[in-house]
């Protein structure tokens, strides 16, 4: 990602050749090729703001772990380091999947925003860049029911591709269809999470709570 001068205070601890190896370890952190900092013409001369980032960032993490050290009483001994993965996870940007999909509900609606899902899904699915878990998605979408039902059916039902047999996301869409008024179809699907999960106490709360109370769309 980022070539420094060996002067840089980020490499004051090892000697110049292990430059090349620092940026490798770098490059993978974010996920990017050397070009990304590197984004001007070798002696041009043009400005390239992403190595001033990524020295002021590297100095940040080299005071980080300074206070680590001091605060765990480990100044002479190994102490836990924070470097550009803990926060990068093999991406540029570091935001959590959750508040990425929420900017997108925000600025080009669900449609956009399931797409974008699936195509992170597809990139970064298994590696440690983001969280792909079942309450991502739940999280986003049981306040999005409330005002728009069929927005958080669609990210729903996207998830449910990726896990079937989710009973939490079956139910949160059965959520969502209770917001439509339509608790017949909330009921179908309440009946499958709790097939999944018999013994879910909740699941089965909700759909006898349901069955016992149908309104008309």
């Amino acid at each position: 990602m980022v070539l420094l001068a060996p002067s840089s205070a980020a490499f004051a601890q090892g000697p110049p050749q292990d430059l090349f190896a620092r940026m490798q370890i770098m490059t993978a952190a974010l996920g990017v090729s050397c070009n990304y900092c590197h984004s001007a013409e070798r002696g041009s001369g043009q400005p390239e703001p992403k190595k001033d980032i990524a020295r002021a960032m590297i100095a940040m993490t080299s005071e980080i772990n300074g206070r680590v050290e001091a605060a765990a009483g480990k100044l002479n001994a190994p102490a836990t380091k924070v470097d550009c993965i803990t926060c990068h996870r093999g991406v540029p940007v570091p935001k959590q999947l959750g508040e990425i999909l929420t900017q997108t509900l925000r600025e080009k609606g669900a449609d956009a925003a399931v797409v974008q899902y699936k195509d992170l899904h597809h990139r970064f699915y298994g590696r440690a860049a983001y969280d792909f878990g079942e309450t991502t998605i739940l999280n986003l979408a049981q306040p999005l029911a409330n005002r728009s039902p069929d927005d958080a059916l669609k990210l729903l039902n996207a998830q449910l591709e990726y896990m079937p047999k989710s009973a939490q996301t079956l139910a949160m869409i059965a959520f969502a269809y209770t917001r439509k008024y339509d608790d017949a179809t909330a009921i179908t699907y309440l009946e499958r999470a709790l097939e999944i999960e018999p013994t879910n106490g909740v699941i089965a709360g909700q759909l006898e709570q349901l069955k016992s109370y149908r309104r008309r769309k």
